[in-house]
């Protein structure tokens, strides 16, 4: 009796484990997808070429010269996704492959009601070349909606176009019928410094000044930093050089540059200016941003959905509006975009005012069927901070 006891407790204990795993496999993973793709594809080609003229090895101006092509080539362009969805698509966003690769386009992700209630997921990470710039691209998204809640988790990062942010929202969910819900509730975010500040390191950096007092009572003010001493920050020294003009005998003075390898780069200080120092005010300004810690604030934000699906025709318009009620709590606010319009030549302007703002997202897709005739329109359009992004389609099917 004892071990039929023992054995039926163990029955018990295994089938009630059973199914609680497939409670979590159910919730979790039934008709989730796994997916690892890859595309390669030919690069962007120059139509011209372009062609440089070297002087000879021993230096000799009119001896036979080399010509050099100098067109820029570019590898191969190439994605690599791998990842793992679980979204449901509304009756109108027909599966045009029989696979995932990552690259799919999924209303669900920008609209605030999903198209089925419950739990969804999207885990993409991609690394790209593009021109022979790599970059990466992810977009981590969790969602549960309920019949009176939307709860999200989502982090973006789009190489090609430097955006990137996290946030975490949380509203309430009202149906109104079967086919319109508003919503409202909290959204918090993060942007980096780079985002839409109006702080310039170069600019400030090259407008600081001094002022002295000379021989005859005069306040004179002068920059600081001078702009070719950012230069010598780097590594390159300037050497002051002769040019003696052979026939008139005229003299002219100018600095030869060179690099921390002790080859001449610039033959005069604006050939410098015009070919050297751009590169370096964007190495200093990207340094700069390097100190400055990321920002973190709390929105309101309130949100439709409207969807109506038939056989001949179907409708879904969607948005999301952030309020100017921003409240910054992480970073340095100075720095933040409540400055952008703040800043001048010589920094932040004193007793400036903070300015809000107003953040959206909207997003339609509508399309007839008339006999032979499909008529589809689909758009959409982000706007946070300075970051815009936008995409649209519009045309006319006719099946013979």
């Amino acid at each position: 009796m004892k071990k039929l006891l023992i054995f039926m407790m163990l029955m018990f204990f295994c089938n009630t484990q059973a199914q609680v795993l497939k409670k979590v496999y159910d919730e979790l993973f039934k008709y989730s997808t796994l997916y690892v793709s890859g595309d390669i594809s030919n690069s962007y080609e120059n139509t011209v070429k372009d062609y440089f003229v070297e002087r000879p090895a021993d230096n000799n101006l009119y001896d036979i010269p080399e010509v050099i092509d100098v067109t820029e080539y570019y590898p191969f362009d190439y994605r690599i996704a791998f990842g793992i969805r679980r979204l449901g698509l509304f009756d109108y966003e027909v599966k045009s492959k029989h696979y995932y690769d990552g690259s799919e386009s999924t209303v669900g992700l920008s609209a605030p009601t999903a198209a089925v209630r419950g739990f969804e997921y999207l885990f993409n990470f991609e690394l790209e070349r593009e021109r022979g710039e790599e970059f990466k691209n992810s977009r981590y998204f969790i969602r549960h909606t309920g019949k009176y809640h939307i709860v999200k988790l989502e982090q973006r990062e789009q190489g090609n176009i430097g955006f990137k942010y996290q946030s975490a929202e949380l509203r309430a969910r009202i149906p109104l019928g079967r086919k319109l819900s508003i919503s409202a509730g909290a959204i918090y975010r993060t942007h980096s410094a780079e985002t839409g500040t109006g702080y310039n390191p170069i600019e400030i950096w090259l407008n600081r000044t001094d002022t002295y007092v000379d021989a005859y009572g005069n306040v004179i003010e002068y920059p600081i930093n001078r702009w070719y001493t950012l230069g010598f920050i780097y590594g390159y020294t300037d050497h002051f050089t002769k040019y003696t003009d052979i026939e008139t005998g005229q003299e002219r003075y100018d600095w030869i540059w060179k690099d921390s390898n002790g080859d001449i780069v610039a033959y005069s200080d604006i050939d410098f200016r015009n070919t050297i120092f751009g590169d370096l005010m964007n190495r200093w300004n990207e340094e700069q941003f390097a100190f400055i810690d990321d920002f973190g604030l709390i929105s309101p934000i309130i949100g439709f959905d409207f969807y109506h699906n038939r056989n001949n025709f179907w409708t879904h318009i969607y948005g999301s509006y952030l309020p100017p009620y921003h409240k910054y709590i992480q970073g340095d606010i100075d720095f933040s975009y409540l400055n952008r319009n703040n800043y001048g030549k010589g920094g932040l302007k004193k007793d400036a005012n903070l300015e809000q703002w107003e953040d959206y997202q909207f997003g339609a897709v509508i399309g007839w069927k008339i006999k032979r005739f499909g008529i589809f329109l689909e758009g959409e359009y982000t706007k946070f901070w300075d970051t815009e992004i936008y995409n649209s389609s519009i045309g006319i099917n006719y099946r013979l």
